[in-house]
């Protein structure tokens, strides 16, 4: 499955490398689609691919990471 996501990172969280500890923690795909990064917040439009278990999981340990992770809507016509 393919789900797509905003994080949002505050000024704690926006220095750690937590995307890549993601993929490190999760057995899935990490796809960057579009990113806004500033010293003070950052907003990152992600892709995770994998199985939906391990991407309830992935969606969960974000936001215990302190990243605000909000679903992107799907587009009937892209699937």
């Amino acid at each position: 499955m393919k789900f797509r996501v905003y994080l949002t990172f505050n000024a704690e969280t926006v220095r750690e490398p937590i995307i890549w500890k993601l993929g490190r923690e999760f057995d899935l795909i990490t796809n960057i689609r579009t990113a806004e990064v500033k010293d003070h917040m950052g907003l990152v439009g992600l892709e995770l691919d994998g199985d939906d278990d391990v991407i309830d999981a992935a969606v969960k340990w974000l936001g215990e990471q302190g990243v605000h992770v909000e679903p992107i809507e799907q587009n009937i016509i892209e699937g």
